[in-house]
């Protein structure tokens, strides 16, 4: 079979969990089907660290960066090269495809309906526009949890539920396994001011959907307690990061909250395993990729109660009111203020995990898509 495979979220800068779950699964499709031909596409230069892997049944067609890519020069390249499948890895689609052409969509989200006052006006109108083509038009549908799942028949009433599949996403075996070196972890802690075990740390991006004002104001009751303590928010600035910079600047320990900017992953898994304590209050996640990390990593987590969260974490974190900094800070304290309630949660954490596997995940997404 050749099966072709929308890859130009690879050539983006920002290494965000969507980007981690196509590197994924490249880095597997082709040795668990050798018997079938890969065609991926993209547009520019893959990011360094977000390149697939060179495989005996992998093209890689560089394919411009035209306006409306996915529209015009994807949908050319697809019409010409013939293939018998297609994923795509994020919910957009060619509208125009060659009748036959099994089209498999992955659905990691429906934020934009829940909270489209956090997306700029533009792309929610091409969230919803494309959106809404890909879902609707086509063959099969990938949800990365079962609250993905409900979102799309609630918002999507005309797919059919056989047509879609729960996959979960794995979690990188390196954050658990590979060693850090005293020197690794003192050159990363001394970069950023940090000491071990006296911060709270979150992954992610910097925009208002991931609740990071709730955050800040959390962090504000417990450094009274803690003064020694600090926020490490690592992650990239995105869209409509006004509101959090101006929750920072007023905040009396501004100069305690540290933004990191974008990290490569040794960076980030030396802040993961050194941090007291991991807080993901996002308002909503189809997934939830950092939690998986911060398990593996072996550091207590404290996350909302909201949307794929609870299933995600399944007992293995403490939860809180997502709109609630009191009840967040209360929950970030009981993990400071309790070693024993430390060393269960990293405990739950590791067994969670084995729920959860990029190769079973890239097994069972390629036979959906191989039908």
């Amino acid at each position: 079979m050749k099966i072709a495979i929308q890859a130009a979220d690879l050539d983006a800068e920002r290494i965000d969990g969507t980007r981690v779950y196509i590197l994924n699964m490249l880095k597997r499709f082709g040795g668990i089907a050798p018997q079938d031909d890969f065609l991926i596409y993209h547009q520019r230069d893959f990011n360094s660290q977000l390149t697939p892997p060179v495989l005996p049944n992998y093209t890689i067609k560089k394919a411009g960066a035209l306006c409306l890519w996915t529209q015009t020069r994807l949908a050319w390249d697809l019409w010409h090269d013939r293939p018998d499948a297609l994923w795509m890895p994020m919910h957009n689609i060619p509208l125009v495809r060659r009748k036959g052409l099994r089209t498999v969509v992955t659905v990691h989200d429906l934020a934009y309906k829940y909270f489209p006052q956090h997306f700029p006006r533009k792309d929610l109108l091409l969230l919803n526009i494309l959106g809404s083509a890909a879902i609707n038009g086509a063959d099969r549908l990938i949800a990365v949890s079962e609250s993905t799942k409900r979102d799309i028949l609630k918002f999507y009433p005309r797919v059919q539920e056989k047509n879609i599949r729960v996959i979960y996403h794995g979690f990188s075996d390196e954050y658990l396994q590979k060693e850090i070196t005293t020197e690794e972890s003192e050159g990363v802690l001394k970069n950023y001011k940090l000491q071990s075990q006296s911060y709270i740390l979150y992954v992610g991006a910097l925009q208002p959907r991931k609740n990071l004002e709730r955050l800040v104001e959390a962090f504000e009751l417990v450094k009274k307690n803690h003064p020694e303590l600090k926020l490490v928010l690592a992650g990239s600035r995105a869209w409509q990061w006004a509101g959090i910079e101006a929750c920072i600047q007023r905040s009396p320990f501004r100069q305690d909250i540290i933004i990191t900017g974008t990290v490569g992953i040794e960076t980030l898994r030396v802040l993961y395993r050194q941090a007291a304590v991991f807080a993901f209050p996002s308002l909503y996640e189809g997934f939830g990729i950092p939690i998986l990390e911060a398990f593996a990593s072996q550091v207590p987590v404290v996350t909302a109660d909201n949307s794929s969260l609870r299933e995600i974490a399944g007992e293995a974190a403490l939860f809180c009111k997502d709109s609630d900094s009191v009840d967040l800070s209360e929950k970030l304290k009981m993990v400071l203020e309790n070693p024993a309630l430390t060393e269960e949660l990293a405990r739950k954490g590791i067994v969670q995990l084995t729920n959860f596997s990029w190769d079973k995940c890239a097994r069972e997404t390629l036979e959906w898509i191989r039908g």
